[in-house]
């Protein structure tokens, strides 16, 4: 005769254990509150009581840790990846971050791993699909920035209760060949500059390589930023890179940016809301005195541009002082190096160039982290090897900078 559904009687909280009228082994964990105030009192069902006292106790654990996800109908990773993308992340960073969010996410991760209940993803999952990734030719630096995100989007889904561990936490992402900072040394400096003196805009290049400000941040920068007389510099705003949606509404075949009814669909510039970002710099006197010839020659260009010069108040301005774009800004530096005869070289060189030169002066590295808009000790630990190996052979040649005459 099968043993009735006996439950016995357990002081109010305690977890339970009983054989039900179904033949099957039951229990049930008060594992919290509710949002309406009662118990959060949650049921599991085994075939023997030695599994159902294993899972029990495996929920008293999580209680005890407080990883127990919250009650209701359990979120894919589809699903959460989806709310935190279009309501989460939107609210605590930028739109450019935004920009690569939304590719790990959509054009990755969702249909990668988006059919996994979010509760029984596991690290395992995780790795096989970052292999499988590679073996279809992405990049580790591709997942490995995928990679990041997944861990920012989890957490989240952690802090909320929705997930109880994070397993992205726990996988482990391609290694990634951290890329060489090759600054320019100080003739290849100068000689950049002769040349940029025979261009328009010969001061954003001084700014570049004097002052190391990224591009976004060289571009965003207005007249009223700058005081020339006290001889200080505001970095406050960034230009951004232009997104575009389709005016045709997808008629065309064509990707949105080649649309010939293409729409932008991203500000100009954006305000720098980090506080690292946000930073005065000072201006060597040097600099000073080539912004003023700076300022002299776009006078002249608006006298000459008449009507057509839109007054828009940018520090670097296209001859009808409309703000530079990013594309420009880029063609105009590699043709700067051709002229120069100097080495090919990304842009965002000149900016480690400057912050070579800062370590090289000893310049402590927390006024170098304020100059160069640094959040983290870690982003000038990149430059110590290379500044230790050509500190002694650089220091005499810096001792005017770059702007000392040639003997």
């Amino acid at each position: 005769m099968a043993e009735k559904d006996k439950r016995s009687r357990q002081p109010n909280g305690r977890s339970s254990i009983y054989l039900g009228k179904d033949g099957k082994w039951h229990g049930r964990v008060t594992v919290g509150i509710r949002d309406d105030g009662k118990p959060d009192r949650r049921h599991v069902e085994r075939k023997t009581r030695a599994e159902v006292t294993h899972a029990v106790r495996e929920l008293e654990k999580q209680r005890e840790a407080a990883t127990v996800r919250k009650p209701g109908k359990p979120w894919t990773v589809k699903a959460w990846l989806t709310h935190w993308i279009e309501n989460v992340a939107p609210l605590s960073v930028s739109e450019n971050t935004m920009v690569g969010y939304g590719v790990a996410v959509r054009k990755h991760l969702i249909p990668g791993l988006g059919a996994h209940r979010l509760d029984k993803l596991n690290p395992e999952h995780i790795e096989i699909f970052y292999a499988k990734m590679q073996a279809n030719g992405s990049a580790a630096a591709t997942v490995h920035q995928m990679h990041r995100t997944f861990r920012t989007a989890l957490n989240e889904a952690v802090r909320r209760g929705h997930l109880g561990k994070n397993p992205v936490r726990l996988a482990k992402a391609p290694r990634v060949r951290e890329q060489e900072v090759e600054p320019y040394n100080v003739e290849e400096v100068r000689r950049i500059l002769r040349a940029a003196d025979e261009r328009r805009n010969a001061a954003r290049w001084a700014v570049a390589l004097a002052l190391g400000l990224r591009q976004g941040e060289a571009l965003g920068l207005k007249w009223t930023d700058v005081d020339l007389n006290r001889g200080v510099l505001m970095v406050r705003r960034s230009r951004r890179r232009p997104r575009y949606a389709h005016g045709c509404g997808g008629a065309c075949g064509r990707k949105a940016g080649y649309c010939l009814e293409r729409k932008r669909v991203n500000p100009e510039t954006a305000d720098t809301k980090s506080r690292a970002g946000l930073r005065a710099v000072g201006l060597p006197p040097q600099l000073v005195g080539l912004l003023r010839t700076h300022r002299i020659r776009q006078d002249a260009e608006r006298v000459a541009a008449g009507d057509a010069w839109s007054d828009e108040g940018w520090l670097f301005a296209t001859r009808t002082g409309r703000g530079t774009s990013t594309r420009i800004d880029y063609d105009e530096w590699k043709e700067l190096l051709r002229d120069a005869k100097v080495r090919d070289a990304r842009l965002h060189d000149a900016r480690h160039t400057a912050a070579t030169v800062l370590l090289i002066l000893g310049v402590p590295e927390r006024a170098v982290m304020g100059l160069m808009g640094w959040s983290s000790t870690a982003m000038a630990a990149r430059y110590q090897h290379m500044v230790d190996s050509v500190r002694t052979t650089v220091a005499e040649q810096v001792d005017g900078l770059i702007w000392k005459q040639q003997k």
